[in-house]
């Protein structure tokens, strides 16, 4: 249905359900046995004002209707020949339409493949070639791109157009629900793609069991209850709104770019919606933040919580929205990967009143404590396979190393990526899911057995002086109040690797004014991070990000850069080559 909805939501008191199937799909279909009239999403993707200022175009789908809509969008499936175990691959704009032909072919026992859309052409056709899907549906722009570009035209053998979805007011006075086949918890489910932020992208092999214990950890770590409404900025993790019994809210928004998100349809939607949580990236929280407080605007009273992840956040930026929410409300800072998610989490008063300080003295980013039925580890640093875990891998409490994660949302695989198996997984037979992971991430844990991360180990440089990595470096460049993102990169010199930390000053920051905010920050590292003696400290307007959060920092193309400033004749065809370069020049000196 298609109209305004009021400013109040529908929430339910209903406890969290059991499932009588492994098959993901259940956990929808229970929604709409026991609550089929609660309100499920409200879609305002396509919405607008009008010149009163009334909102229309909104559309409000049931669990019973969305229900309908995975049913639907089963049959059709199914009659064009996708069974239990086709990979499929789905791009299709988020909102309701996206929710239906996911669940629709989770009750087919078909595996559904999610790629970034905004990674560019020339990744999404690698990504496509890795994963060799039977069946591609998508919105007719997408079907004109997989055409023009010939994505896996030798494994695609079954396309539609989704566009052509049948609305739950057409199904049949006859038509009857298609159940969610039956699954083991091993069964694959879906193949999600990492962003590639540091490196190519890869296929993250999802199985029934691991969604499951997912969404019950989620739940538990962000303290998730059904009929909480929840504004969705993220649509991965908008996914776990209809399955947790929550009311998920759509603004209207390009997903790819939210960073440059309309502060006030953020603003509208809390409001109109009363939603009760969250999920946005730093990015976002740091513009409608910077909007709310310059208009002396706050979100509704009714927002208890928000969670952002993708990257970590500045604390300048959440104690801006401290100043904005109730004072009961909290921010959460869950830490995890696509392969393995979530593993530790955090909220802002004890960022701003415990571990800030730690942060701008460059002892790194803490992260949290880990979530319970989650096993985090630090290892030694190597970039070598490790075949089977040993405890004699751990690392002292203190000691800077790689993140190592167990448990049960912990994924096996990348999807025919044996290499990349081989080097992210440990065998561990004791572990939930038989293995660990290798995070990729550098940290150690405090005293209170809280994790500290310290950046990734393929931005790690090392030095005559030793390795040096990321995080504690930016902390400290981050802790000046003209500074809205930081970066540190290395450049091969003569002799040494030259050691340059980008600044991106805040807007309020003059360019004029840019050759003093570099010299205060200079005067800041040297006085906290002796031991790190800074070469160069440059100034960027704007700096490369990641396309899934706009919040992870391109390293690579600002190692270009510096290379380029200092006038090095640099190509930027290898997105890895610079950096890679820049670490072999110590190699003699190498740690890991």
């Amino acid at each position: 249905m298609i109209l305004d909805v009021p400013r109040t939501g529908t929430p339910t008191t209903s406890a969290p359900f059991s499932y009588p199937s492994h098959n993901i799909a259940e956990t929808l279909a229970a929604r709409a046995r026991e609550c089929p009239e609660a309100i499920a999403v409200i879609d305002r993707t396509q919405s607008r004002s009008t010149r009163t200022g009334e909102r229309v175009g909104i559309v409000v789908s049931t669990f019973a209707e969305l229900e309908t809509l995975a049913s639907r969008a089963a049959v059709r499936w199914r009659a064009l020949g996708i069974g239990q175990g086709t990979k499929t691959v789905v791009m299709v704009p988020p909102g309701r339409r996206l929710f239906a032909t996911l669940f629709g072919l989770f009750k087919l026992g078909a595996v559904p493949v999610l790629i970034d859309p905004g990674m560019g052409v020339r990744s999404l056709g690698r990504c496509l070639s890795e994963a060799r899907p039977q069946a591609f549906l998508g919105v007719a722009r997408a079907q004109w791109a997989r055409r023009l570009l010939g994505w896996a035209r030798d494994s695609i053998r079954i396309t539609a157009t989704v566009s052509r979805t049948v609305e739950p007011h057409q199904a049949p006075c006859d038509f009857e629900s298609v159940s969610p086949v039956a699954v083991n918890e091993q069964d694959l489910a879906a193949i999600l793609f990492t962003s590639g932020s540091t490196g190519p992208p890869k296929g993250v092999e999802y199985t029934h069991g691991q969604f499951q214990a997912q969404l019950e950890l989620v739940r538990k770590a962000l303290g998730i209850e059904p009929g909480q409404v929840e504004l969705a900025t993220f649509p991965l993790f908008a996914l776990f709104g209809p399955a947790l019994g929550m009311t998920l809210v759509l603004p209207r928004m390009d997903y790819t770019r939210p960073a440059r998100v309309d502060p006030e349809e953020i603003l509208d939607a809390l409001r109109r919606h009363q939603a009760v949580s969250m999920f946005a990236s730093p990015a976002l929280l740091r513009r409608v933040a910077t909007s709310w407080l310059a208009q002396g605007t706050r979100p509704p009273t009714s927002l208890k919580r928000i969670a952002t992840a993708g990257a970590p956040i500045a604390p300048a930026i959440l104690e801006e929205f401290d100043r904005l929410i109730a004072p009961d409300a909290v921010i959460l800072t869950p830490y995890g990967a696509t392969e393995a998610l979530p593993v530790a989490v955090l909220d802002h008063r004890t960022i701003l009143s415990e571990t800030r300080g730690g942060t701008e003295r460059g002892r790194g980013v803490c992260v949290g404590s880990p979530i319970p039925g989650v096993t985090v580890d630090v290892i030694a640093v190597s970039h070598d396979p490790i075949a089977v875990w040993s405890d004699s891998l751990r690392l002292p409490q203190g000691q800077v190393g790689e993140i190592v994660v167990a448990g049960p949302t912990v994924t096996r695989a990348y999807h025919n990526n044996d290499e990349a198996t081989r080097l992210a997984k440990i065998a561990d037979p004791s572990a939930t899911e038989g293995v660990r992971h290798r995070m990729g991430d550098l940290g150690c844990f405090d005293e209170q057995g809280r994790l500290w991360f310290q950046g990734r180990k393929a931005h790690r440089l090392v030095t005559a002086q030793g390795p040096r990595d990321t995080a504690p470096v930016e902390g400290v460049a981050c802790s000046h109040p003209g500074v809205a993102r930081a970066a540190l990169v290395g450049i091969p010199g003569t002799t040494r690797l030259e050691l340059v930390v980008w600044i991106e000053p805040k807007p309020s920051i003059r360019p004029r004014d840019w050759p003093t905010l570099t010299r205060e920050v200079a005067g800041l590292l040297a006085e906290r991070l002796p031991e790190t003696p800074v070469d160069q400290v440059w100034a960027l307007k704007r700096f490369p990000v990641d396309i899934r959060h706009n919040a992870k920092i391109g390293y690579e193309e600002l190692t270009a850069r510096a290379a380029r400033r200092r006038g090095d004749r640099v190509s930027f065809e290898d997105e890895r080559g610079l950096r890679t370069r820049a670490i072999g020049v110590q190699g003699i000196n190498r740690t890991e």
